[in-house]
């Protein structure tokens, strides 16, 4: 890494999780309702997907994206996931929603959440195929991370295995994909200390 590197620059940022003021309305168009969760074996087709929905929202009119990156379980090599593509779309000042929103909206997708005081998030989900659309701005730090998280596990296989024990635990009892991703918090904080102290920005236990 050279001293640009975003990741080597925030790395004070990226191990301070923020947690977003806890009287925030985040949800758009209300809360999201029970749904069915499943985690699935590793589809080969996912990337491809991926590079489809990619191209699709680069070249919406209007669309100035800085980056367009595939992020989440599913752009893990080997790794079982929901069947949901999650992509970072970096976007100069998220708090401009007229300047991508609408274009999204035209290619299908939905505002769902909004989040200032957390990283400044935005979300936007795409039914058909199930695609998790997040905003953030440059070198946002939970960005950054996403970024560490899956080069990390895509390249350490007793990391991977022990993540996908613990998204199939996260299961039990999960009526809502918020109370899916609580359940395995801790297994996603624990595989980040190990990436942190690997990069030396942390103590190694």
């Amino acid at each position: 890494m050279n001293d640009k590197d975003p990741i080597k620059t925030k790395a004070h940022e990226i191990i301070t999780f923020e947690e977003g003021d806890p009287n925030e309305n985040p949800w758009v168009v209300g809360p999201p309702e029970t749904e069915h969760i499943e985690v699935v074996p590793y589809d080969k087709a996912w990337p491809t997907l991926f590079d489809t929905l990619s191209q699709r929202i680069a070249s919406a009119p209007g669309i100035k994206a800085l980056e367009i990156a595939h992020v989440g379980s599913t752009a893990v090599p080997g790794l079982s996931a929901k069947p949901v593509i999650d992509i970072d779309m970096i976007v100069e000042d998220p708090e401009d929603e007229a300047s991508y929103i609408p274009a999204l909206t035209a290619i299908g997708y939905t505002h769902r959440v909004r989040e200032p005081s957390w990283y400044q998030h935005r979300m936007l989900r795409l039914n058909t195929p199930c695609v998790n659309l997040h905003i953030f701005g440059p070198d946002c730090p939970e960005h950054l991370r996403h970024l560490l998280f899956r080069d990390w596990l895509s390249g350490h296989p007793q990391d991977r295995k022990r993540y996908e024990e613990a998204k199939t635990a996260a299961l039990s009892g999960a009526a809502t994909v918020q109370q899916y991703n609580m359940n395995k918090q801790q297994a996603i904080r624990e595989i980040y200390q190990r990436i942190f102290a690997h990069n030396g920005w942390i103590p190694e236990n």
